[in-house]
């Protein structure tokens, strides 16, 4: 069958995720690969010491992206893309948004980036005997609770970012359970919200006299697999406005991006894991057992299957580098020297294999926002260095790119070293290593453990994997007993390749002796976050 007709016909599977900077739509074929895609890039933006996105920004980001593949299919295809098989969103997990009986937004989407639920997730942290981040739905609604903010007591529904575009384009209030996990904890057994701590936080709510209980305003659990609905007639005008797409596609459960990296990456079986690094960066370990004890360095969240995962996360990873790279660009520019921004980025990144081992003596923090592994409330990109210190381009790009790792070290040593996790395979994906090479081969140093990264389709990242969540929903109708990990094993990755990088000695003393000077240093990043001029 050709493309045009398997498009014509609806057999193929859209996978629609909303990243940190990018809103990506992938289109993939019945062979699980990728036959047209779009997207929608878009930004952050701090608005009274929030950092959010406005809610038609959303929209904006999700039609354009939509209409940018279908605009892909018709100039490839010769066709208008009018219907798919299924369809699966995913989004940046965490944060908070609020919403009333009626619908309306409560209060400011506030981002995983949002580092001011310090109280909050510490008291829940004690209560649950649980680690809850700061960066958990749970501990924003807490943390406005204890504010007294005035919209809490409206509350009718909480939800992800993933949740929310779901609920618009289907009518129905779920979340995959990977995505879930990153709201409220969940008890693996039961594939569900832990009812002990369900049932903790609302005796914590008693004393307010709300009219909502958690357990009622919490999106519904659903596992991989699950029908979550179908794409309703406001949904189809929703995410195409040009009224060619038909209502009645199912749809797969919405997930995290935690949750379609590990499929992307086919990371969901015990002893496996992935590291997504981009905007931010974290990696996902899928445990053998649960740990010893509680760290606030580590998550526990799910795979989309519901398999407990040890999660480390860090708010900053390429965002100070990627300013940089903008910068040296603008050089060029003024020079009139045109410059591909794929060779830009591999021109800068290669210059880091020349550095010295020290790194030339240069230091830097990447925080753009508060980075809790590290200590740190408050984000102040910085670059230091000292009068003797040999102040060169190789020297510069080793100790930025070793800085978007230096948080993610803190937390991987809890497990490799402490918990004695042991890990047999760790894929990345994400931004950082589209640049082939030294991304994957410096994060091999950092983290003293093979790196691998996927030949094909790892470019389309989350937006593939919550493609493929949605044709697993295709195909469970077909095979009821299917698993998640069969599915991924045998009919998606059987025939795909990878290259691993061994950790080179050289690199992993040279990342050794920059933790050093970063740990050592981080009183400077402290101070600096004390500094709030304009």
């Amino acid at each position: 069958m050709n493309f045009k007709q398997l498009i014509a016909e609806g057999k193929t599977t859209l996978g629609i995720e909303l990243g940190s900077t990018r809103i990506k739509s992938v289109l993939i074929d019945e062979n699980h690969k990728p036959i047209a895609a779009g997207s929608h890039d878009w930004e952050n933006k701090l608005d009274n010491g929030i950092w959010t996105y406005s809610l038609d920004d959303v929209w904006t980001g999700v039609q354009n992206s939509f209409r940018s593949l279908s605009n892909e299919v018709k100039e490839k295809y010769d066709t208008t893309l009018t219907t798919v098989g299924s369809i699966g969103i995913s989004a940046m997990m965490h944060g908070y948004l609020a919403f009333d009986k009626s619908g309306k937004q409560l209060a400011q989407f506030r981002t995983w980036r949002n580092t001011t639920t310090e109280k909050a997730a510490s008291e829940l942290t004690q209560k649950f005997n649980f680690n809850i981040p700061l960066r958990w739905s749970i501990a924003h609604l807490y943390q406005v609770m204890l504010n007294d903010e005035p919209h809490v007591k409206d509350i009718n529904f909480i939800t992800t970012l993933a949740g929310f575009v779901h609920w618009k384009l289907t009518g129905v209030k779920a979340l995959g359970i990977g995505d879930a996990s990153g709201m409220f904890p969940i008890d693996s057994s039961a594939l569900n919200y832990n009812s002990k701590m369900l049932e903790q936080f609302s005796q914590l709510t008693k004393p307010y006299n709300f009219n909502w209980d958690i357990q009622n305003i919490l999106p519904k659990v659903l596992n991989a697999g699950d029908t979550a609905g179908e794409l309703t007639p406001e949904g189809a005008l929703l995410l195409d406005p040009n009224g060619n797409l038909k209502a009645g596609v199912p749809f797969c459960p919405p997930e995290g991006d935690a949750g379609t990296g590990m499929v992307a990456t086919n990371s969901i079986t015990q002893r496996t894991g992935n590291i997504s690094a981009g905007t931010s960066v974290f990696a996902m370990i899928v445990l053998e057992k649960d740990l010893s004890k509680v760290y606030p360095e580590i998550d526990i969240v799910t795979t989309p299957a519901g398999k407990t995962v040890a999660m480390v996360h860090c708010n900053n990873c390429t965002s100070d580098i990627d300013a940089w790279v903008k910068l040296f660009g603008e050089a060029f520019e003024i020079a009139n020297v045109k410059m591909d921004k794929s060779d830009l980025y591999s021109m800068l990144y290669n210059k880091a294999l020349e550095a010295d081992s020290n790194c030339g003596g240069l230091l830097s923090y990447n925080y753009y926002s508060g980075e809790p592994l590290a200590g740190i409330e408050e984000g102040r990109p910085l670059f230091c260095r000292l009068p003797n210190s040999k102040f060169t381009l190789a020297n510069f790009f080793r100790t930025l790119l070793f800085s978007a790792f230096g948080a993610l070290k803190y937390g991987m040593d809890i497990l490799t070293e402490k918990e004695n996790v042991c890990i047999d395979s760790l894929l990345g994906h994400g931004g950082l290593f589209k640049t082939k090479i030294i991304g994957q081969r410096l994060m091999a140093a950092a983290l003293n453990t093979p790196v691998s990264v996927m030949e094909t389709s790892a470019a389309e990242g989350g937006a593939w994997g919550i493609a493929l969540l949605a044709n697993f929903l295709q195909q469970k109708k077909i095979e009821p007993q299917l698993s998640l990990e069969k599915f991924l094993a045998e009919k998606v990755f059987a025939n795909l390749t990878s290259v691993k990088i061994e950790p080179d000695p050289k690199d992993v003393e040279s990342f050794k002796i920059f933790m050093d000077r970063y740990t050592k240093g981080l009183k400077i990043e402290q101070t600096a976050g004390e500094y709030h001029g304009s």
